[in-house]
């Protein structure tokens, strides 16, 4: 287990949403963002997971590192979703859904690949990490959400740091799973 692949993936996924986290801060209570953003992080973890465990029952480790193929396709791919669709629940729900249909796509297509094939017990640990790491985000959001500085440069270089990233997960994912020394092999 990576734990700095883990750290790169998260933060990579979540960046964009950070500066959506920097907006819904300023609207609810800081409680209530840490549980809707927690909840939708440990749901979409956990799907990738099971998701991961079902699909290395049937296919090799080195084929499933084409699975590397999604956070390259992610970073490629420009789709930038609209957050000014909310719900108007509680605040713990309007977090939980604007995470949701902001970042699923995306938690699932890069954590997917890289917790394929990890066991039950990396992969509580790996949970109860990001549960953690959530949670320590949204505060030091919180503290540094009040600085201008910090809101400029998340609208002018967030995309393209988050693209960044992406790729280099799902080239480590390639790598990792064994799937280029399998061609180099076949060559």
């Amino acid at each position: 287990m990576n734990w700095w692949v883990i750290i790169a993936t998260f933060i990579a996924v979540n960046l964009d949403f950070f500066f959506i986290l920097l907006l819904l801060l300023r609207r609810f209570k800081l409680r209530d963002v840490i549980l809707g953003y927690l909840l939708g992080v440990l749901i979409l973890v956990a799907a990738s997971y099971f998701a991961g465990q079902i699909l290395a029952m049937f296919l090799p480790e080195w084929l499933l590192g084409v699975l590397g193929i999604l956070p390259i396709w992610m970073a490629l791919h420009d789709n930038d979703e609209d957050p000014s669709n909310e719900d108007r629940h509680n605040p713990i729900i309007t977090v939980l859904v604007t995470y949701l249909s902001v970042c699923a796509g995306c938690n699932l297509s890069i954590f997917l690949p890289i917790l394929t094939g990890v066991s039950f017990a990396h992969f509580l640990e790996v949970l109860l990490f990001v549960g953690i790491f959530t949670i320590i985000i949204v505060c030091l959001l919180k503290l540094v959400g009040e600085i201008p500085v910090v809101s400029h440069f998340m609208t002018k270089y967030s995309e393209i740091l988050m693209k960044v990233v992406y790729i280099g997960v799902g080239l480590y994912v390639f790598w990792d799973s064994g799937l280029i020394s399998h061609l180099i092999n076949l060559i």
